[in-house]
């Protein structure tokens, strides 16, 4: 596979990347990455596709509708062991998160379409293969005439807010050393989003919440979230690490704070709101 993109473009002055989708373009994915000719274009043409990556076995050629308007997106998934053409790289989806601005819901919404794809290849019932459901985005089985639509699996994540005005920031062990963010997890079956709150908040940190409130959502196609955001109170208990996810979680001022998520993210939505004293903590303060 070719080389990682090490740094974005667009910072320390550097030029802002073509991202912004247009009907005349296409995206190439591999993985959880955009393959790129360069690191400033992160679309291409259709005959650029072409003559790059010509058909051929493991490489999936589609077209994914958009939800507003009459308007397919067409693109490509190669195989995670394709090596690329001397050129081109690879950018990882989630650190380009903070220059998609407008051009997000295309590359989300193709990206998890096209991963849903290639893993609904067969029925879940026969175990026939599926075909594309002619009227409508599902797989369908011809023999049994079961219908599977995307996945879309709903996780919270929540910024929680103590009688100090401090924000509780987590440091998983997944993440890079010295960054935290906020408490997040998948919602379980028959869970409300507010009990998945509350049960992942008790299970991580120990922390009891009150006044828990939605805030904002984001799509999350890694591999197939939907991010729902929330703010709470807190409302008792003593942070304890779970020591299995959470290695560590502190109560942060504003002017003392770890290294941050970055821009893009619904965690630093929530976190910048506390930041800036916007933050709607409970339905008292409307």
């Amino acid at each position: 596979m070719g080389a990682k993109i090490q740094a974005l473009p667009g910072g320390a002055g550097g030029p802002e990347p073509k991202v912004r989708w247009s009907p005349a373009n296409m995206y190439i994915f591999q993985g959880s990455s955009l393959i790129v000719p360069s690191p400033e274009i992160w679309t291409v043409t259709p005959e650029q596709a072409a003559a790059a990556f010509p058909p051929a076995p493991g490489r999936e050629y589609g077209e994914v509708p958009l939800t507003s308007g009459n308007v397919r997106v067409p693109c490509l998934m190669l195989e995670n062991s394709e090596s690329l053409p001397p050129g081109w790289q690879a950018l990882p989806l989630r650190q380009a998160v903070s220059l998609l601005d407008s051009a997000a819901e295309p590359l989300f919404r193709t990206y998890h379409i096209m991963q849903w794809r290639r893993e609904s290849v067969f029925c879940g019932t026969c175990g026939s293969r599926n075909i594309d459901a002619p009227d409508e985005l599902a797989r369908l089985c011809p023999a049994c005439g079961r219908l599977e639509f995307p996945r879309i699996c709903p996780a919270i994540i929540v910024i929680i807010i103590n009688d100090r005005d401090e924000a509780l920031l987590a440091h998983n062990r997944k993440f890079s050393p010295g960054m935290y963010s906020l408490i997040a997890g998948f919602t379980e079956a028959g869970e409300s989003l507010e009990a998945a709150v509350v049960r992942e908040t008790r299970e991580e940190v120990g922390l009891e919440l009150q006044d828990i409130r939605y805030q904002a959502s984001q799509p999350w196609p890694f591999p197939n979230s939907l991010m729902l955001g929330f703010s709470a109170r807190h409302a008792g208990g003593v942070i304890t690490p779970d020591g299995l996810e959470i290695e560590d979680a502190r109560w942060f001022r504003r002017d003392r704070l770890p290294e941050l998520p970055g821009p893009g993210s619904v965690s630093r939505r929530l976190i910048n709101s506390w930041l800036a004293g916007t933050l709607v903590l409970d339905s008292r303060a409307d």
